[in-house]
């Protein structure tokens, strides 16, 4: 079954909550976005979760696979990897927004996340890769 990546993206991102509050973290905020005056998106995180005194911002990358374990769309590099240089700048700005917008502390701890899913949903099973801390300023 081959759906479309945004509803691929969308499963991913249930499958990486429930991953996260399993673990113990408290999901503080879901596709929080920011934009310029009524203009496209500048940035978006997936989920922002806390853990330890230590928010998470988390994002989540996900491929359907088939049961062979083939990428379905014929895409070969692994999920974790789509996050660029680019992209990683968009997300330490964006986090920094939302820092400032809640009013959190200067000396508050704070980090970026990666979750890699890699999805079968003909066997319903999901491989996780959990990459914490995994790039900063």
């Amino acid at each position: 079954m081959i759906i479309s990546k945004k509803q691929t993206g969308e499963i991913g991102e249930r499958i990486a909550e429930n991953f996260l509050k399993k673990k113990g973290y408290k999901i503080l905020d879901r596709n929080f976005f920011t934009r310029l005056a009524l203009g496209p998106k500048t940035g978006e995180i997936d989920i922002i979760a806390e853990k330890e005194e230590t928010i998470s911002f988390v994002e989540v990358k996900t491929i359907e696979i088939s049961p062979r374990g083939f990428a379905a769309r014929g895409d070969f590099i692994p999920p974790e990897q789509k996050v660029n240089f680019q992209k990683q700048r968009k997300i330490i700005k964006t986090a920094q927004i939302w820092l400032s917008k809640n009013k959190m502390p200067l000396n508050k701890k704070w980090q970026i996340d990666v979750i890699s899913i890699k999805i079968d949903l003909d066997l319903k099973k999901a491989e996780i890769k959990h990459f914490q801390n995994a790039f900063g300023e």
